[in-house]
This record gives C-alpha cells, sequence and structure tokens, in this order.
C-alpha cells in the first residue's frame, strides 16, 4: 500500500556529486552475506546524505537503473550482476537523546542495537546478531525472538524520487505489517536515510520477553524482564546456534539469514492446510499455530520446510540448506546464484505439493526470480 503523511524536511541538496568512490564494473558478491551476483555497471559509495540524494538524483535524471546497497544482509543479485548504477549507503550517525535514538541508514545495525544496551535503553535488544544496516530495517519490518523495530521506529528521514524532496514519515504512515511495509511495496519510491527511535529505559532491564524460546533460555517466564546485557547475549547465542549470526569461516553464515517468510493463512486456508498435514502425518500431527489477527493464522516456513523432506544440510551443490537452520540457505563456496535459486525453487516446489502452502522469498531479488 502506498506511503502518505510525508512533509518536506529542510536540507535537500542539489550539489553535485563530490568526495563519493566510484568503480566500474564493480563487484557485487563480496559487499552481500551471501558472497553471491555478478558485477555493477558502476558502483558509488556514499557518506553523506547529500551524498546519497545527489547519486540518486543523477540516476533518475539519466533513466539509469538504480540498485541500492546497504548490508548486502537481503540481497540475491543475479550472476550477470546489475546494469546500472549500484548506489552504497556507508552513511554514519549514531545520535541518543534521553530515550530518542537516531541513526543513519548507513549505520552497522548489530552494532547499534549494543551500544543502545550499553546505554541502558531497551526495546531492540532481541534484535541483536541481526546483519545488514540501519536503513534496511524499516523496509522488511526487520523482527526476530519477539521485538519488531515497527514496535520502537517514530519516524523514517527518506528521499521520495517521485517528489524530488526529503520526507519525514510518521510510524503509522509507514504501513508496517509482517516483514513488509510501504517502502517495500513502493520499492522504486523512497531511499531511507535515517530512522528515528524511542525505546524504553527500564533501569537496565530488557523490554517484556514475548519469545517463548528466548525466556526458556533464559529460566523464566514470558512477560518477565531480565537484565538487558543478558537479553542480548542470550539472543546472540540462540541466533549463533542457528547460523544466524555472520562469521567469515561458517558457510552455514553465508546465506541472508531466513530465506522464506512464516506463511500467514486466512480460517479457510488454514483449514486446507490442517487437513494435507493430518493426511500426509497422521491424525496426531499438530502444525504450528500463532494467531495473526482478522482471521489469519502464522504457521511455521521452517516446520512445512523440515516436514516436507528438505532437512538440514539438504542439498549436494555448492548451495545448500544450513546445517543449523531449514530456513536458511546457504553458499557452502564456489555457489553461483542459479545454484541457489535451483535449490530454492525445489523447496518452493515440494513444500507446495506436499502442504498446499506456496512458500514466500524474503530476500530481495535483483535480476532474478522463483
Amino acid at each position: 500500500m502506498p506511503l502518505h503523511g510525508g512533509c518536506p524536511l529542510r536540507g535537500s541538496t542539489d550539489r553535485t556529486l563530490v568526495r563519493v568512490q566510484e568503480l566500474h564494473d564493480a563487484p557485487l558478491a563480496p559487499l552481500t552475506t551471501f558472497r553471491l551476483g555478478g558485477p555493477a555497471t558502476r558502483l558509488i559509495t556514499a557518506t553523506t546524505d547529500a551524498e546519497v540524494i545527489d547519486a540518486v538524483r543523477a540516476a533518475d535524471d539519466t533513466g539509469t537503473p538504480l540498485l541500492l546497497v546497504g548490508g548486502g544482509s537481503n540481497l540475491v543479485i543475479g550472476d550477470k550482476g546489475f546494469p546500472g548504477t549500484a548506489l552504497r549507503i556507508a552513511t554514519r550517525g549514531f545520535t541518543l537523546d534521553g530515550t530518542r535514538l537516531e541513526l543513519a541508514a548507513g549505520e552497522v545495525w548489530t552494532d547499534a542495537v549494543a551500544r543502545t544496551v550499553d546505554a541502558g535503553l531497551a526495546g531492540i535488544e532481541c534484535l541483536a546478531g541481526i546483519p545488514g544496516s540501519a536503513g534496511a530495517t524499516p523496509i522488511q519490518n526487520v523482527g526476530a525472538y519477539g521485538q519488531e523495530v515497527s514496535s520502537t521506529i517514530t519516524e523514517v528521514v527518506a528521499y521520495d524520487r517521485h517528489a524530488r524532496e526529503t520526507v519525514t514519515l510518521a510510524n503509522d504512515a509507514c504501513a508496517f505489517s509482517y516483514r513488509h511495509s510501504g517502502f517495500k511495496a513502493e520499492p522504486e519510491r523512497f531511499v531511507v536515510l535515517r530512522v528515528r527511535f524511542l525505546l524504553e529505559d527500564a533501569d537496565g532491564m530488557s523490554a517484556p520477553l514475548k519469545y517463548a524460546e528466548t525466556a526458556r533460555a533464559l529460566g523464566v517466564e514470558a512477560g518477565e524482564r531480565v537484565p538487558l546485557a543478558r537479553a542480548r547475549e542470550t539472543v546472540l547465542k540462540l541466533r549463533a546456534g542457528k547460523g544466524m549470526v555472520l562469521d567469515p569461516e561458517d558457510h552455514d553464515t553465508w546465506s541472508a539469514g531466513s530465506f522464506f517468510t512464516n506463511p500467514i493463512l486466512t480460517d479457510d486456508e488454514f483449514g486446507a492446510f490442517h487437513a494435507r498435514v493430518v493426511e500426509r502425518l497422521g491424525a496426531e500431527a499438530a502444525p504450528p499455530a500463532f494467531p495473526a489477527g482478522d482471521g489469519r493464522t502464522k504457521t511455521s516456513a521452517a516446520w512445512l520446510i523440515d516436514r516436507a523432506g528438505f532437512t538440514k544440510g539438504y542439498g549436494t551443490g555448492a548451495a545448500r540448506i544450513s546445517t543449523k537452520h531449514t530456513l536458511a540457505l546457504t553458499n557452502r563456496g564456489g555457489a553461483t546464484t542459479e545454484d541457489l535459486l535451483t535449490l530454492a525453487r525445489e523447496v518452493v516446489a515440494g513444500v507446495r505439493d506436499t502442504f498446499g502452502v506456496t512458500l514466500v522469498n524474503e530476500p530481495v531479488m535483483v535480476g532474478v526470480d522463483l
């Protein structure tokens, strides 16, 4: 759905590009956590908001295709690369005013989370270890272990390519939903520059724990609080155990994290799905089911993948399912993007044939599709 409610922000610039790094026929694979994909015709690295805006305007003025690259943790780039300008957003800025936090789009997300925990502020501690940049978090409505950024974001400052001005969008104008937002719905319109959050000063304690796995790992009940540092450390351990914390020596982390989103089904769809589960796995089988509002139910993509026969480590080529988590598709070294997509298509087809549910990819596809 479209975003609305934006207001112009003073400070937009018409200055020409200066100080940016520019490369031609530039490899993009090293800028992604998959380490896959061909080159871009042109790669620009911008370190200020003004440079970002100038690069975007230059591409728009000449009709040049534009690819935005942040931390590269949510990109699948085709083997042929990108025939246009890739703009790497490397802006920096961490501003804390009481419980109000502002992050430049290029800030490393996991480092920002660590700094808020050190400052004694709660609200994003369970999002520790998520790779990528701060600017990507509102686009995907990044979430994990019972927290989503939409619950703490107050405003997003973005460049509106249609209006050719910088705007500030309040939370309700961002159209947040599960792993989605208005930014994701209109990918050619907005370029995120800064993200503003309202955190909580809870005397060094975490926000109430919402995720059962986290609470169990901490030895407390859901809804309780624990020391902030302990919450962050526990989440990092949980993520590392699933290959979800970047480690160049661990091929299970050569991935985009969860490759598929958890399906959200209507009552009728869930009923049909449950019937297939009983038919395939027996009357005692009970698929995960979580209320998702509006008469819908969320189930587990990982459960579907595993029960359809795609277990940890599945595959024989250079692209395989992670040995630690069935939701992660990985590059074991030497894979191509087509290798990865062949595996992804096999998983999608297998889950659909087994349970009648079609999985949806979470990473952004560039020059390819499933």
